[in-house]
């Protein structure tokens, strides 16, 4: 059981939401306010993407990131702000010619996915160690070891923390090597995502398998998408583990019922305070899981 817990709220992903609900936030100052919105309710980090201001669509831009940033930090809002490093990695072959990239793929190299944790200089930044299928069309998420090794040594040079996405027990073992090559800063912080397709499933024999396998002091936190959000929050709080709410995971507050950032992480507070834990504050996280502005 973990009794001090730090909450994140993903405030937006890059996925097709916004269609389905109008609380998932598009522009810079709606993805701020959301993230702001989230610190209000009881989040210590905020993990942020970024969207099209016209189409609604995942964005890489560095602009748009920049703009983020500087409303969040303006703003006054003590929140740790994690920046996804997961976009141009999309591989979808040519129906065509299967060895060529065909529509919807944007790969791009290893340092240009950090420009905007460079030019922004997060706390923590996303790392997703590996390669995945995902969802049941040709998209294929790529990672390679090079370039996660490449990822990494910049993120620790530049002192921003990587969060280490694991989408499978493959993805454990190679982030557990890229520790052992003293790429990664002690100590290291990972997030369990279950239930993308085609990752983990979200259950708590999962849960406890891949925390099983995490590497000895390391900082973690899980999470589940759609209805299983809150059920897999309170599996990782008493497990030991941190937890992630937010609508990059899940539209819903209750069957039916579309939720706010704010509203879930509400939910998710009241839920781990029910079980005796309490959230922790963006400056006690800092100290916990070591980052740039821990106190010393």
């Amino acid at each position: 059981m973990n009794y001090d817990v730090v909450v994140t709220c993903a405030v937006t992903g890059a996925g097709d939401t916004t269609g389905k609900s109008p609380h998932v936030p598009v522009t810079p100052k709606e993805v701020a306010d959301a993230a702001i919105e989230a610190a209000k309710a009881g989040a210590a980090i905020a993990h942020i993407h970024v969207r099209d201001p016209q189409t609604g669509q995942g964005s890489r831009d560095p602009k748009l990131f920049k703009e983020v940033v500087d409303r969040v930090r303006d703003s006054g809002t003590d929140v740790v702000i994690n920046l996804t490093a997961g976009m141009g990695g999309d591989w979808v072959p040519s129906e065509d010619d299967p060895s060529m990239p065909g529509p919807g793929t944007d790969m791009i190299s290893a340092e240009e996915r950090l420009t905007h944790v460079y030019e922004c200089q997060p706390e923590i930044c996303s790392l997703d160690c590996g390669t995945l299928n995902f969802g049941n069309g040709n998209e294929i998420y790529i990672s390679t070891p090079p370039m996660l090794r490449q990822m990494a040594a910049l993120t620790k040079e530049w002192g921003v923390k990587p969060e280490l996405e694991v989408f499978e027990l493959g993805h454990i073992r190679f982030a557990t090597q890229m520790i052992a090559e003293g790429l990664i800063a002690e100590p290291p912080m990972f997030q369990i995502c279950l239930g993308i397709p085609w990752g983990a499933d979200q259950s708590v024999d999962t849960m406890k398998v891949m925390k099983d396998h995490l590497p000895s002091g390391a900082s973690w936190a899980g999470f589940g998408i759609s209805r299983m959000q809150m059920p897999m929050a309170a599996t990782a709080v008493a497990m030991g583990g941190n937890v992630r709410v937010g609508l990059e995971d899940n539209i819903y507050l209750d069957r039916g019922v579309l939720a706010t950032n704010g509203q879930l992480v509400t939910r998710a507070v009241e839920i781990l305070e029910r079980m005796g834990a309490r959230a922790l504050t963006p400056q006690e996280a800092r100290n916990t899981l070591k980052l740039r502005g821990a106190s010393e």
